[in-house]
């Protein structure tokens, strides 16, 4: 049961729950009135289709963790199945049986909570995309689609699911307070890659990491890092609000550390990989946090 558990790595589950309450904070700013039913089952959905993705994906890049002579905390999958612990096939059921349960639970919520008609496409993408990030034939992750697919899956879907369950409707708020959550993501997979490249790129697992070379990477993490914090000014004009902003803004100091680092090499230093990857880590799901509880005030304020 032990290597079970590890094979589905649930610390990494945290970030569905921050994401998902993240959705629900603004669409209760934005007028909602709490509906529990839609939470609980949007949650279960949600957290099925994020574990499936763990197992999927540690069955499906089995022969790049399998060449990977480097993994970390953070990435070469859990280590399970390369070294022997449990089967394959326990992976890919154990898969199966989570998306199953993530489209039950879909059907929950548009048959009985009876939340919208875009639940149903909202999680049908969100399944497709978790799914291939990995799986054959699309592979998204081996295509040079996989970062933005998981930006797109993980910090755009995830909260704009929770605010649509209880809005009903979708508006420009999350979009604007997701952008910058997006653009952290992006750049935690690309360092999680750093590590992975050369056992990804002898398995044929061809990440944006790979196609570009690490010094090219490099550089677009950087960059997409400072959009993520210039474009504040932007999204505040849009209307986000401005003390969601200024709380992102608090962060910037760990972003600046972050490029810092990479300036120094840190991505291609092998004993201060888990402490870089820690750090993407913790810039994203912290940044999300502080937008739950700046959104949580805001609608106190009310």
């Amino acid at each position: 049961m032990y290597h079970f558990i590890r094979l589905g790595r649930p610390l990494f589950l945290a970030g569905g729950f921050a994401l998902h309450t993240l959705g629900i904070v603004i669409a209760l700013y934005s007028g909602a009135s709490l509906n529990l039913s839609a939470l609980l089952w949007g949650q279960i959905a949600i957290t099925a289709t994020q574990w499936m993705t763990h197992y999927g994906n540690d069955y499906f890049d089995l022969e790049a963790d399998r060449t990977n002579q480097t993994p970390t905390l953070w990435s070469g999958g859990s280590r399970i199945l390369p070294e022997g612990l449990l089967p394959p096939g326990v992976a890919l059921i154990t898969a199966v049986l989570l998306a199953s349960i993530a489209i039950f639970a879909a059907f929950v919520l548009v048959f009985v909570v009876r939340t919208g008609p875009l639940t149903l496409p909202l999680f049908i993408l969100s399944l497709t995309l978790a799914w291939f990030y990995s799986a054959p034939p699309i592979r998204f992750h081996s295509r040079g689609l996989g970062e933005l697919t998981t930006a797109i899956l993980v910090t755009g879907l995830t909260p704009l699911m929770g605010f649509y369950l209880q809005r009903g409707n979708l508006e420009v708020l999350p979009l604007l307070a997701i952008f910058p959550l997006a653009c952290l993501q992006f750049c935690m997979l690309l360092g999680i890659e750093f590590p992975d490249a050369s056992g990804d790129a002898r398995a044929g697992k061809r990440t944006l990491v790979v196609r570009l070379g690490a010094s090219r990477a490099a550089h677009l993490y950087m960059t997409v890092l400072l959009v993520a914090y210039l474009a504040l000014p932007l999204l505040i004009a849009f209307g986000l609000p401005m003390r969601v902003a200024l709380g992102m803004a608090l962060m910037s100091p760990l972003a600046l550390w972050q490029l810092w680092r990479v300036r120094c090499g840190d991505h291609l230093n092998p004993a201060r990989w888990n402490r870089f990857m820690f750090f993407n880590v913790g810039l994203l799901i912290g940044s999300a946090v502080v937008q739950v509880v700046i959104f949580g005030l805001l609608l106190g304020m009310k």
